[in-house]
């Protein structure tokens, strides 16, 4: 292996650490493991010590039994600022025969992972199109043959907890190889629905298409992952910064990011739907999740569900007919 530092980053640890143990066994070849392979973990307390000196003397130690030696460090985003130091002195000039291996859990600006020869990012976009692309990528370095309907089933179930993926793939491996899947091999494996993003809601909201709004409010209430009051709540979050827009002097995404303390891109979001709402339709739409706040604190009782498995029947009524309205605004306004 020609590369001297491979560094897994991602925001869900779930994701890096099994990513970094496709990495490890990748750099260590047929090599045995007991005798090639170096592991430590950046904050580690078994010892009460910092395991920097003995990391360092790894790496700096060239390899007499095996042809390369390779030297792991998990929750590399906990290591101090002076032994960062030091890690990036042998990144720039390494031992022969050496692989550094690193697994951040945070932000690709950490200083080990912008000097890394490589890196392997596992974040994965918003876009549907990105969750599909993971899923198939996921498969296929595992062997498991799925066609599209297949991705596509295993994508809507598991939503945004795509960390579920890594485990599924190598599930279906092991009991059906390489063999050809359909929904209905995979099915009794995929578990709960996963979450949605937020975002899938609230633009569903902003383009006026009601029927999908209530879809992903439905999917997210299903999934156990947020209740009503959760939902109200993030829509209320949504709109209110509509509402510090609306006739607020500002130009462009920049700005409105600037005014709202949020990244450029939901700014500029942001600030294109406050624009096309206009002043009278976002007063309504916060009005009417006021309403939906007050209905779910015990406004009103429409019963619960004799099924514990579903969606408060108060919940489900007051969410659908909450997010069809505000998506009715939207629609409302592109006319």
């Amino acid at each position: 292996m020609s590369t001297s530092s491979i560094c897994v980053v991602g925001t869900d640890a779930t994701m890096v650490y099994d990513a970094l143990h496709n990495v490890v066994e990748s750099a260590l070849g047929t090599l045995d493991p007991t005798v090639a392979l170096e592991d430590f973990t950046a904050r580690d307390s078994s010892t009460g010590e910092s395991p920097t000196a003995r990391l360092l003397d790894a790496l700096y130690t060239p390899g007499m039994l095996v042809e390369r030696r390779v030297v792991v460090v998990r929750d590399a985003q906990y290591v101090a600022a002076e032994d960062v130091k030091a890690l990036l002195e042998w990144m720039a000039s390494p031992t022969p025969e050496t692989v550094l291996v690193l697994a951040v859990v945070g932000a690709k600006s950490n200083k080990l992972v912008k000097a890394a020869n490589e890196v392997v990012d596992v974040n994965v976009g918003s876009r549907q199109a990105d969750r599909q692309a993971f899923v198939a990528d996921k498969f296929a370095q595992y062997k498991v043959t799925a066609d599209r309907n297949v991705v596509s089933v295993v994508v809507n179930r598991v939503g945004d907890d795509l960390a579920r993926v890594d485990a599924l793939a190598r599930t279906l491996r092991t009991i059906y190889g390489t063999a050809p899947l359909t929904v209905a091999h995979i099915e009794p494996y995929l578990g709960d629905p996963g979450g949605v993003p937020e975002w899938d809601l609230t633009d569903a909201i902003d383009a006026g298409d009601a029927s999908r709004a209530i879809t992903v409010a439905r999917r997210m209430l299903d999934s156990k992952g947020r209740a009503g009051l959760q939902i109200v709540n993030l829509l209320q979050r949504h709109f209110l910064r509509l509402a510090r827009l609306s006739g607020a002097p500002v130009r462009d995404a920049d700005e409105a990011a600037d005014l709202l303390g949020i990244k450029s891109f939901p700014a500029g979001k942001a600030l294109a739907a406050a624009r096309r709402l206009g002043d009278v339709r976002v007063v309504e739409a916060v009005r009417l999740i006021t309403r939906a706040d007050l209905d779910l604190k015990g406004g009103v009782t429409f019963g619960s569900s004799e099924d514990s498995s579903s969606a408060d029947a108060t919940d489900l009524m007051v969410i659908e007919v909450l997010v069809a309205r505000l998506a009715r605004l939207s629609a409302s306004a592109r006319r």
